[in-house]
């Protein structure tokens, strides 16, 4: 009973209330200088608009992002080639133009490559001209010409490149137009539908 008599007393004295108003005023004021100290540290209210660095080159797009005190960072990982960019410029950005983000941000971007990537020409050879367009198409080719050769066949005789025959299984770079020579079936041409052209 003492016990609670001494507390309830010390409680209520002057001393520890006096401790008691300068413990939370110092803890408000510690408080709002850790609240300051972050606030000027993480740039919690600075916002940089990113501008949009599509078409550009990698040193155009680094000489926008420094003005802007943003930094530029180039993806590794491959892209398709796009024949609407340039080649090595930027077709595509993380985060993207117009979003908004602090000082000194990585903007990552990547690029366009310099060309289709490079595919190998299925063998098509000795297979009829319906067998062997689809094959081409599917793995990415164009179809160019079709010019018939005598021959007791129908069966696809030679592939041609720019003028020049090449062998199955080379590499050329996707949507490459691929030319056929095709047998004539002893002497008459076939009458291929427009849907199988």
């Amino acid at each position: 009973m003492n016990f609670f008599k001494g507390l309830f007393k010390f409680i209520s004295s002057k001393i520890f209330l006096i401790q008691l108003v300068i413990a939370i005023a110092l803890t408000v004021i510690i408080g709002f200088i850790v609240l300051q100290w972050l606030d000027s540290t993480t740039n919690h209210d600075q916002r940089i608009a990113v501008p949009n660095l599509a078409k550009m080159s990698i040193d155009e797009a680094k000489e926008v992002l420094a003005n802007k005190d943003l930094r530029l960072k180039v993806r590794e990982d491959s892209a398709n080639f796009n024949p609407d960019y340039p080649r090595y410029s930027v077709i595509d950005q993380d985060p993207k133009g117009g979003s908004t983000v602090k000082e000194n941000r990585k903007i990552y971007v990547t690029l366009n490559p310099s060309g289709y990537q490079k595919i190998e020409v299925p063998d098509v050879i000795h297979q009829t001209r319906r067998q062997a367009e689809p094959m081409l198409v599917a793995s990415g080719f164009k179809i160019g010409t079709v010019t018939y050769k005598p021959d007791m066949s129908d069966q696809v005789l030679e592939l041609r490149y720019k003028g020049k025959g090449i062998k199955p299984g080379i590499m050329l770079e996707k949507t490459s137009t691929i030319d056929l020579v095709v047998g004539d079936n002893g002497g008459r041409k076939l009458n291929l539908s427009t849907e199988d052209q």
